[in-house]
């Protein structure tokens, strides 16, 4: 039997037989060398490892500084780098070849070498982090552009890799151009035409909300997966599952993740988590060094490639993917402990036109400050209320950005995620709707910690309101073949909840500046400008639209029975504004830097989950 270096631990006593044989069988099933194995499911700590390999003799090259031949590296598929973590570097003096290994003992690796590069080999040892960063550093160039530019090439109308179209910048300036002549030759009845068409605008993007929220609470989710349902599940039947963890600089969030990962009630040896790294994010690289406990998740390092973005570090991590169902968890994700079980469940009960399941999003940190109150609120009628109120209407559902589970062969199939759009998962939704399928809702959720600092709230929501624009001027750039695809009630929902979300933020401070020079001011100017008949209509669709907001708002707290917050509903017209502040940035950076990713911070709370309520499933 070919030896490696667990089975030296095993004869050290390091390591015990039945884990070894865990091990062996995990290698086989995923085709990785067996220290990838143990090291990627949680079997062994990357420091008794390194101190063992000391012991041996093999300390640690330092590979990201020794010269590396690519006459050698060039023959090398990144797929089989990365799976039996070696990297060749160059011939010494006496003719060998030598290959840096996460494994320097692993004998069968060292034949399978000989035979690949026809030469004696020398087997040094290094870190298998800096193998697997050089590894996709140096041979992952096809696999990144694949991930960038892979949905515009199979689907251009999809790629929102121009962001105004010539089409759409001629509508735009001849509609600007239009608006402006009417005003020189017909002020005040141009200035009437577009407060009034404004106000009930905004009034009706409202009301859309508050018809879904209502269809939502009247109906139940598409099928509740009980506890007994998942006791029923074999796990000898469950598949490979994927977790994609997408992080950047989130080296004070590593440990928690790893915990939360682990309350996950899946088998081991299914679960195929990929942590998603940056190159130049040697900051949680080195975090995973200094770990004094076991990680259960692959490190795949995403290669260098502008845009900079989730969705293309996603896209990347979809070629080492081998799971049949995948899902996207963030840093500081929460996710219930049965979650991914509910899911296998739902999609063998779901017909097969269903290709996504959407779990809802909740906070753990809900009561800290007065942001992650109104925050709770939002999302809890968000995913409460809106989304099974969407589902009901069969209409596109813009998924949010975490707990979205997957087929992956039809992820796959609709392109994957657009790198070019910050808000790629509602852009996702909306295709997966276009392309014919359907998204069902789960009854699980996941918490997160809410955003509890105004400046790094704006720039998070900034971010997200800037992608529903991108979405929707991607998807609007042809009207016409849109009714042919989706009919005129997805489209009608689409503009209404895709378009009209990002327009009434914009036009909400408008339409409160005429409103509190109405009624402080009374400049004799207005009234010349405005009519009485039209500034009541507008008045009356502005504080329509806001107590009706506070409504949905208060609606919120009561199927998670969070009475506490309903008060703070009040405050909503006071959130919109935030809302607003935020689409004004968003705009901007639409067109100045459109694929410009601008990063939350994580792990400011200083509320634990385990101090907070649960959440409803």
């Amino acid at each position: 039997m070919s030896r490696c270096a667990l089975h030296k631990m095993v004869d050290a006593g390091l390591f015990k037989v039945n884990r070894l044989e865990e091990v062996e069988f995990i290698s086989e099933k995923y085709s990785y060398a067996p220290i990838k194995a143990a090291l990627n499911f949680g079997f062994l700590v990357r420091r008794s490892y390194t101190d063992f390999l000391k012991k041996e003799n093999y300390p640690l090259i330092d590979v990201r500084n020794e010269q590396i031949d690519e006459v050698y590296i060039n023959q090398c598929d990144i797929q089989h780098l990365n799976s039996f973590l070696y990297l060749p570097l160059r011939k010494d003096t006496e003719g060998n070849l030598l290959i840096a290994a996460a494994d320097p003992l692993d004998e069968k690796l060292e034949k399978s070498l000989i035979v690949k590069f026809k030469m004696p080999v020398k087997m040094l040892a290094a870190s298998d982090l800096d193998i697997i960063w050089l590894a996709h550093k140096l041979r992952g160039e096809f696999h990144v552009k694949e991930a960038v530019f892979s949905l515009m090439r199979k689907d251009p109308a999809s790629s929102g890799l121009v962001t105004f179209t010539n089409a759409q910048l001629i509508f735009i300036f001849g509609f600007l151009a239009f608006t402006f002549i009417m005003l020189i030759l017909f002020f005040i009845p141009t200035i009437i035409v577009i407060n009034l068409l404004s106000s009930v605008i905004f009034l009706f993007s409202i009301l859309f909300k508050l018809y879904l929220a209502l269809k939502g609470s009247m109906s139940e989710l598409h099928e509740v997966v009980t506890k007994e349902d998942i006791k029923k599940v074999k796990e000898e039947t469950l598949p490979v599952y994927t977790i994609l963890l997408p992080v950047y600089k989130e080296d004070k969030l590593i440990r928690k993740l790893i915990w939360n990962l682990r309350s996950l009630d899946y088998p081991r040896s299914k679960l195929d988590v990929k942590l998603l790294i940056e190159e130049d994010d040697d900051k949680t690289l080195n975090a995973l060094r200094e770990l004094d406990f076991p990680a259960n998740f692959e490190v795949i390092v995403v290669p260098f490639h502008m845009p900079k973005t989730k969705p293309k570090a996603c896209n990347y991590g979809l070629f080492f993917s081998r799971g049949e169902y995948l899902t996207i968890y963030d840093a500081e994700d929460v996710p219930d402990s049965n979650q991914l079980k509910k899911v296998v469940v739902l999609f063998r009960r779901l017909p097969e036109e269903f290709v996504v399941v959407q779990g809802a999003l909740n906070y753990f940190n809900k009561n800290e400050n007065l942001l992650t109150r109104m925050f709770t609120l939002e999302y809890s009628y968000w995913f409460d209320y809106m989304l099974p109120g969407l589902e009901t209407l069969d209409v596109p559902i813009p998924l949010g950005g975490t707990s979205n589970h997957f087929k992956l062969d039809k992820l796959i199939e609709l392109g994957a995620w657009d790198p070019f759009n910050v808000t790629e998962d509602a852009d996702l939704g909306v295709r997966v709707y276009d392309k014919g399928y359907k998204i069902g809702v789960a009854n699980s959720t996941t918490l997160e910690e809410a955003n509890n600092e105004f400046f790094n709230w704006i720039r998070q929501r900034s971010r997200w309101i800037k992608g529903y624009m991108q979405t929707y001027l991607v998807h609007m750039r042809n009207p016409v073949k849109l009714v042919r695809r989706i009919g005129w009630g997805g489209f009608f929902g689409f503009n209404f909840f895709i378009g009209g979300t990002s327009f009434t933020f914009l036009l909400y401070p408008v339409l409160l500046f005429f409103f509190v020079l109405y009624l402080i001011f009374k400049f004799a100017g207005i009234r010349e400008v405005f009519p009485d008949w039209v500034l009541y209509v507008s008045i009356f669709n502005f504080i329509a639209g806001n107590v009706l907001m506070v409504y949905v708002n208060m609606l919120a707290v009561f199927k998670r029975r969070y009475y506490e917050l309903i008060l703070f509903a009040i405050l909503n017209p006071i959130y919109w504004l935030m809302h607003s502040r935020a689409a004004y940035k968003g705009l901007w950076q639409l067109i100045t830097k459109p694929f410009y990713w601008e990063k939350t911070n994580h792990g400011l709370t200083k509320v634990s989950v385990s101090s907070s309520a649960s959440a409803v499933t």
